[in-house]
């Protein structure tokens, strides 16, 4: 049965790929609104929150209500063992929630390994335990498995990294009932922290004085299972790229994932895999062997390095054909639209001289970065934080080094800049470099909400905000709980296959040509924006995926 279902997500990939081609050149002549009345849409990706964590206290808008942590029902909160009892207590690793210390131990549960805890099975909120004013940041590119004691780190309330992959976070939803993700996470209870919205800058903002209209999705799901490589290249081609060198006697035929009985990969402190696991960068394999009902072939879907510069070295996917699996920036350029995908470090990253105030040495193996010194090799000076696999056009041929595309992929201060004088393109997405993109464990989520609230600022004091509208969301949940079942599991209807959508992440629409502020409970995911661009401007899909969600149209009749 495995091996059918390999082959079938094989074939139909490539039948889509050929089936989809690029619409006619010329057909769009820039003048055409990419939305409703909007010329300009602008996707501002952030990191890693569930819509719970960082979203579950927004409270009513306009009167309306927020499917928040309120609405939750015990049931999906309650988180279970692998023996599917309910923890009395939350274990956890963190250092600065361990118990007896630092924190003292008020509940005992040893049976389901929580000997000395200070946490009820419940979800609790971060920043009573680790305010934004905790030192408790490691330095740029330092890596914390189990984070950094207060008053031992830098500024800004980071906590440890939760685990964020493709098969356990399919273990973790536990067919939409929400209630392993703490015995599938190597952070444990961790994962059911959640933070004060209204102390979050972007909450503030967003109920100032003044403030912008603006329209939350509180039904936004993540296009894909797992983490940011393969939620990177649901957003741009809403598929999970083909690894074209895992086949029999390829160079990485070794990095295909092995799972258990339950379809987990790997051993953590609450699970005990029932089989041989691997933890690896592939889909199992396909055959007698692969577990039923789970994605198998030669899909890349946990973080693996682009063969083109800037890269962090290691196991390369090999570049994407365009022709074979292509893209929406292949879509946009085939009709003639105006788009780029800018990025914080970029330039720096992809050594490009642009007199912006960094220089690279003259010795190779050497480069000089105000920011951080990080040796990289001459001439790629890359920010110590700086996230290759956050690049995603960077995969394909097209865009690669001296690919014909490659003018596309531009720095954040490019972006900038083109807000500032009024010349944004059509469609511009925009990821911030790793300290101001709200990544737990290695970035402030306070220092990345405010530098999210200084794009907005920007953007809607520009020349163009009217005519702008501005998408904030997350590239995935972090490994974080949330009560809100995906599509294709529990209630929750929509469109669904073997990849995703995963955990429910937050979502914004903001503009000032918007009227009215409000709650859209449209159930999307990261797809529905490309499907957004692709009707609003006449090309055709790039998958059954993107042709199949809701795009953003409800929330322009909410807004208006």
């Amino acid at each position: 049965m495995g091996s059918r279902i390999g082959s079938a997500l094989v074939v139909g990939a490539l039948a889509l790929a050929v089936s989809a081609q690029p619409a006619r050149a010329g057909s769009h002549t820039g003048n055409r609104p990419v939305i409703g009345q909007f010329h300009h849409l602008v996707v501002l990706y952030e990191e890693n929150h569930s819509f719970d964590n960082l979203y579950g206290m927004w409270g009513p808008v306009a009167g309306q209500r927020v499917d928040g942590l309120a609405k939750a029902p015990a049931a999906r909160t309650l988180q279970r063992a692998q023996s599917g009892d309910v923890y009395g207590c939350l274990l956890q690793n963190d250092v600065n929630l361990k118990s007896p210390t630092p924190l003292p131990t008020t509940c005992m549960d040893p049976a389901h390994g929580a000997p000395a805890s200070n946490f009820v099975n419940a979800p609790f909120v971060i920043d009573r335990f680790i305010p934004a004013s905790a030192t408790t940041c490691p330095p740029p590119g330092v890596f914390a498995p189990n984070g950094v004691l207060n008053g031992q780190g830098l500024p800004g309330g980071c906590t440890e990294d939760i685990v964020h992959r493709f098969y356990q976070e399919q273990y973790q939803l536990d067919g939409g009932r929400q209630d392993r993700y703490v015995t599938g996470s190597d952070a444990v209870g961790l994962a059911m922290g959640v933070y004060d919205t209204t102390k979050l800058p972007i909450w503030q903002y967003l109920h100032a004085r003044g403030a912008p209209n603006y329209v939350i999705a509180d039904h936004f799901f993540q296009g894909a299972f797992g983490g940011s490589f393969l939620n990177h290249q649901f957003l741009v081609a809403a598929q999970a790229p083909v690894d074209t060198s895992a086949g029999p006697g390829g160079a990485h035929a070794g990095l295909h994932s092995v799972v258990d009985a339950n379809g987990f990969p790997n051993t953590y402190p609450l699970y005990t895999p029932t089989g041989s696991v691997k933890d690896s960068r592939l889909t199992q394999a396909c055959g007698a062997s692969a577990v039923p009902g789970l994605a198998c072939g030669d899909f890349a879907v946990n973080t693996i390095q682009p063969a083109s510069q800037p890269t962090a070295g290691g196991d390369e996917l090999p570049l994407i054909s365009d022709s074979v699996e292509p893209n929406i920036g292949d879509r946009l350029s085939a009709a003639g639209v105006s788009w780029a995908w800018y990025s914080g470090g970029w330039d720096n990253a992809a050594g490009n001289v642009n007199g912006r105030g960094w220089t690279n040495g003259t010795i190779p193996g050497t480069c000089t970065d105000p920011q951080h010194a990080t040796g990289d090799v001459y001439p790629y000076c890359a920010d110590a934080l700086f996230q290759f696999h956050h690049q995603p056009f960077n995969y394909f041929a097209n865009y690669a080094q001296g690919g014909k595309g490659r003018s596309h992929l531009q720095d954040e201060a490019d972006f900038q800049h083109a807000v500032k004088v009024g010349r944004l393109p059509a469609v511009s997405f925009v990821k911030p470099i790793g300290e101001e993109n709200e990544h737990p464990g290695y970035a402030s989520e306070t220092s990345g909400s405010m530098h999210l609230v200084d794009l907005l600022k920007q953007i809607l004091s520009g020349p163009q905000a009217k005519d702008t509208l501005v998408l904030v969301t997350y590239d995935e949940f972090g490994g974080q709980w949330d009560h809100v079942s995906p599509p294709g599991t529990g209630s929750t209807t929509g469109p669904h296959d073997l990849f995703g959508p995963g955990t429910r992440i937050p979502a914004l629409i903001v503009s000032a040509g918007l009227r009215e502020s409000g709650v859209d409970h449209t159930v999307y995911d990261t797809t529905s924006i490309l499907a957004t661009i692709e009707r609003g401007l006449h090309l055709k899909p790039l998958t059954s995926r993107d042709a199949r969600v809701a795009d953003l149209r409800n929330v322009l009749r909410i807004g208006d």
